[in-house]
């Protein structure tokens, strides 16, 4: 198995990084220093006005002389880390903070910026740029009119390093970018704990997983955290467990029903040869043709038998559910035993409740449990004894006894009476037709019904089979 999921979450976690600091040095940074920009054009505009409205009074003839004018623009400019011009429309300056020689009085001593216009601004009120060349780096300059009577007499420019700009927007990037680099080094400490919670785990389920699909079952997952994935881990622990038993009684089932089709095919195809090639004199074969139905009839009861466990295990059991009434079906089933009974010197012992007892199930299945059980009955008596078939009424449950007093079963196959196939070490002598499906059935049918059956057993004594039945509603009324 290639582990792609874990590759996909590594490519998506570099890419995650990648496109984190791309956008951090492309929109995010262009955006802060489009927002720094326009701030600090704000502020400097703001100190132009207020620059521009001295610079008149002065220039208006107020008690603000130039001197002392010039003396707050050389501080002014110092604290702006700008320099601040006054010029007039024509781009001739007449003032220059950083340079206390440009129009000193008494003097002429003037620069003109070559073909300056203000409309360059256009419609904002500032701009970036080295202002017609008259700087060796990029400044960011703002304006601000002098006027004097509605008539425009002056500007005022500040002209501010756009480095002093950038240098704020490359520290608030600084930050981001920290930012951003612990908040991935953050998620690679969640994708690392994603990858010992989750991954590895998955990868070792997935690992065993493999293993079922291959048929082998022995593997387990070693997880036992108390999450979901550990309660997945547990639950595919316990199915492969089951399938492993699963496996182990299919193969049984085949090596019973192997030795069950086997054993009477090979008396049948042995007496046909014999009486075909001569072996069995003809005066004699009438004997064998009655061995040979009787391992026919056992084939057809152990085919009948194998249908009806598909069937119920396969589509479930199909009830056909009537109120009727029990100890009749019990009276009309033991009929069916009269030939064995009588040959082995069996008697009945029927204590039944009521006349009548009206039970709710479906009475050809229940009907069949009773066959199944009372067969078995007879088979393991011993004889000259009697089979007790009882009746009673317990907690709106009919329970219905079957008893016989024959070898008993041991107690450690006990358990296993209900597996398919299964037959005691002391049975397989007496149990010639039997195919070990009879009580396997019974049990499917009882279970269908949502009622139980148990059995008692003592070796040497007797065993007494039990199951319930519901009462039916008339009985109950009655």
């Amino acid at each position: 198995m290639k582990p792609t999921l874990f590759i996909r979450f590594i490519i998506g976690y570099i890419i995650f990084g990648v496109l984190a600091f791309v956008v951090l040095f492309t929109f995010t940074q262009h955006s802060a220093v489009s927002w720094m920009e326009k701030r600090e054009a704000k502020n400097l505009y703001r100190e132009s006005v207020m620059i521009a409205s001295r610079y008149a009074t002065a220039y208006t003839g107020s008690s603000l002389s130039l001197e002392d004018f010039r003396s707050q623009m050389s501080t002014l400019g110092t604290y702006l880390s700008a320099d601040i011009w006054v010029i007039d429309p024509s781009g001739r300056i007449l003032f220059d903070s950083s340079d206390p020689s440009v129009g000193q009085s008494g003097t002429d001593n003037y620069r003109a910026i070559a073909d300056f216009d203000i409309a360059d601004f256009g419609s904002r009120y500032y701009r970036i740029g080295d202002f017609y060349h008259t700087f060796s780096e990029d400044r960011m300059t703002v304006f601000a009119p002098v006027t004097s009577n509605y008539r425009i007499l002056h500007y005022v420019l500040i002209h501010k390093p756009i480095a002093e700009v950038t240098t704020s927007v490359n520290s608030l990037v600084n930050i981001s970018t920290l930012t951003v680099g612990l908040v991935f080094v953050c998620s690679f400490v969640i994708l690392a704990l994603f990858t010992f919670a989750f991954y590895l785990p998955l990868r070792k389920i997935t690992k065993v997983a493999e293993a079922y699909a291959k048929g082998t079952f022995t593997e387990q997952i070693q997880i036992h955290s108390r999450d979901e994935i550990g309660y997945i881990a547990n639950t595919m622990n316990y199915m492969a467990n089951e399938l492993n038993t699963l496996e182990d009684d299919q193969r049984k089932f085949i090596s019973n029903v192997s030795h069950d089709f086997r054993s009477p095919l090979t008396s049948i195809k042995g007496y046909v040869e014999a009486m075909l090639d001569g072996t069995i004199p003809t005066e004699m074969q009438s004997k064998y043709f009655n061995i040979i139905l009787f391992e026919t009839e056992r084939l057809n009861k152990l085919t009948q038998d194998l249908i009806d466990l598909n069937k119920f295990g396969r589509l479930g059991i199909m009830l056909d559910i009537t109120d009727f009434d029990i100890n009749w079906v019990i009276k009309t089933t033991i009929l069916t035993f009269e030939g064995t009974c009588e040959k082995k010197g069996l008697t009945f012992d029927l204590v039944l409740t009521g006349q009548e007892l009206y039970v709710t199930a479906d009475m050809a299945k229940t009907q069949q449990v009773l066959y199944n059980l009372i067969d078995n009955a007879t088979k393991f008596s011993h004889n000259n004894t009697s089979i007790k078939i009882e009746t009673n009424i317990k907690h709106e449950k009919v329970l219905i006894s079957v008893k016989d007093s024959g070898i008993g079963i041991p107690s450690d196959s006990i358990k296993k009476i209900w597996d398919r196939f299964y037959k005691t070490d002391l049975s397989r002598g007496k149990d010639k037709k039997g195919s070990g499906l009879g009580l396997a059935i019974a049990k499917e049918i009882i279970q269908a019904h949502n009622e139980h059956i148990n059995v008692i057993s003592t070796e040497g004594v007797g065993t007494e089979f039990i199951f319930t039945l519901p009462l039916s509603q008339k009985e109950s009324q009655d």
